[in-house]
């Protein structure tokens, strides 16, 4: 919504008022003076204005903006609902909970790195296909992995299901039924169809990292903690100083 509009439609403001306001320079979005009618505003947007006497009176004090890692445990879906097993914030035990949402999901036994938020921009920033974050697995499968695999996923699998190739990947050989697999992309089980497709079976799936960021090794499965301002750059997604914003109850993992 655009600064103007938010303001006339106070029930003390008219549209006349809120120009002459913004004319003014009286008032504050996100704590600095701003005379931009179109300034867009949203529900993370702290504003205030200026009374005659002086005294700066808050419209809208803001959401704080919330960015947390989790370390999913097996077992749980990766969703807010679900009408028969435990999702991830069953692991979130805080009272703001139920303002986040996933951008990215996790299969129900796979473990690893996800992330949430309440940042809506945040996640569709995340999720669009031309992102082509990498995302890194741990992968152990059923038997072992042959040398030729590397080169199958390099050059894209192709899923005759929806009828396309997959984007280069890269697999890293760590023993003789496990790997390092980073992936550009986040097709519907694309590992296990991956794996699937040279005769091989995923037997347990964890994602380390997403982008440049890995998954804290401090973290139990279960466990979370809010993404540092350094990550939230990384991730190149929401400017830095938004992390400044998380009260300090809202940083504390559990």
């Amino acid at each position: 919504m655009r600064l103007d509009r938010f303001l006339s439609n106070r029930p003390h403001l008219s549209r006349k008022t809120a120009r002459q306001l913004l004319q003014d320079g009286r008032v504050r979005l996100d704590g600095r003076l701003t005379c931009d009618p179109h300034a867009a505003v949203d529900a993370f947007s702290s504003i205030e204005i200026q009374q005659p006497d002086g005294d700066w009176q808050c419209l809208q004090q803001g959401v704080p903006r919330c960015y947390l890692m989790l370390n999913k445990p097996a077992g749980c879906v990766s969703a807010t609902r679900d009408p028969q097993h435990p999702t991830v914030l069953d692991w979130i035990d805080a009272p703001w909970k139920d303002q986040l949402h996933l951008p990215g999901r996790l299969d129900f036994n796979t473990t690893g790195l996800l992330l949430l938020t309440n940042d809506g921009h945040w996640s569709r920033h995340l999720s669009l296909p031309d992102s082509e974050l990498p995302k890194t697995y741990r992968v152990t499968t059923r038997d072992p992995i042959s040398p030729e695999t590397a080169a199958v996923f390099q050059q894209g699998v192709y899923f005759a299901y929806e009828n396309l190739t997959t984007r280069p990947a890269e697999l890293q050989l760590l023993a003789s039924h496990q790997a390092l697999l980073t992936i550009h992309e986040g097709r519907y089980h694309q590992v296990k169809r991956m794996f699937a497709a040279v005769g091989n079976k995923v037997v347990s799936l964890h994602r380390q990292s997403i982008g440049a960021v890995t998954l804290d090794a401090s973290l139990q499965p279960g466990q979370w903690r809010m993404l540092t301002a350094a990550e939230i750059t990384l991730l190149d997604c929401r400017p830095a100083r938004h992390v400044a914003d998380v009260p300090v109850e809202m940083q504390v993992s559990v």
